[in-house]
């Protein structure tokens, strides 16, 4: 292997949720890489060299479809997609997002499941289809170690001290859950077409939240932090490029040691 094997030049990346903030800095990553990379986000801002942005909901197929169609007229058939579309209740969530499981609102669920899981797979359809006919690709599941293993409520006692109640929300967890088995079918069901399917299990990832939670969070993590932005594109260039060119339908940690408590 050779510092080549991690290269993308000339590749054409899609990211979707790229505005977000794990997203930009995995579509920036692939960008400097030399790949040319379109988001696919519901927001947009100005394209910046070989980024481009595509307006496109997830979950909805025929917007995917002219995303697809725009990219495709631009720079050719995409070679990597990136699912990282993504939305959670986060740690200051509102009350009716984070009571008990029984009480959990079901349009919390439907929207959820549609973002990470409906958006993830529609995705795959219509780009890693493409990509199959091609005879070549990588896709990317990224998910989260809520995914992997149950919450640890008790990083969230900071929200009870008043008694109020607060419980990590169950839809996330399943919805993370669920990119494992999609990405274990499609590396099977797409094996014989060279596209390469793997899921990208994260950390938690520094992004302001509240004091208390960061506290908490980072007194169980082994190395003692939560993750920065940037650590996420190591993994992702890797699973897209040539380096990983044998790995398929497998699940890549990182973590920071969470799970090998």
């Amino acid at each position: 292997m050779t510092a080549d094997s991690f290269s993308l030049s000339d590749r054409v990346a899609v990211v979707t949720g790229g505005m977000g903030q794990l997203g930009s800095e995995i579509a920036h990553g692939l960008d400097e890489r030399g790949a040319r990379v379109a988001i696919f986000d519901v927001e947009r801002r100005e394209d910046e060299g070989s980024i481009k942005c595509f307006e496109v909901d997830v979950t909805d197929r025929s917007a995917i479809e002219a995303g697809m169609a725009d990219v495709t007229d631009a720079w050719g058939l995409p070679h990597v997609l990136v699912n990282a579309a993504a939305i959670d209740s986060p740690p200051d969530a509102p009350a009716e997002e984070v009571g008990p499981f029984e009480e959990y609102p079901t349009e919390s669920l439907d929207r959820v499941m549609a973002v990470n899981v409906k958006g993830a797979v529609l995705c795959c359809q219509v780009i890693g289809a493409a990509m199959a006919a091609a005879g070549r690709g990588s896709i990317i599941n990224v998910s989260s170690i809520y995914g992997m293993l149950s919450p640890v409520q008790d990083v969230y006692d900071f929200r009870r001290r008043d008694g109020e109640p607060f419980f990590k929300p169950v839809a996330y967890s399943v919805s993370k859950s669920a990119l494992y088995n999609l990405t274990r079918y499609l590396a099977t069901y797409w094996a014989k077409s060279g596209v390469r399917v793997n899921t990208l299990t994260l950390a938690g990832v520094w992004n302001e939240q509240p004091p208390e939670f960061v506290e908490a969070y980072t007194a169980r993590m082994p190395v003692g932090r939560m993750a920065e932005a940037h650590e996420v594109v190591g993994p992702v260039v890797f699973l897209a490029s040539d380096a990983s060119s044998y790995v398929t339908g497998a699940n890549l940690v990182a973590d920071g040691g969470w799970s090998a408590w």
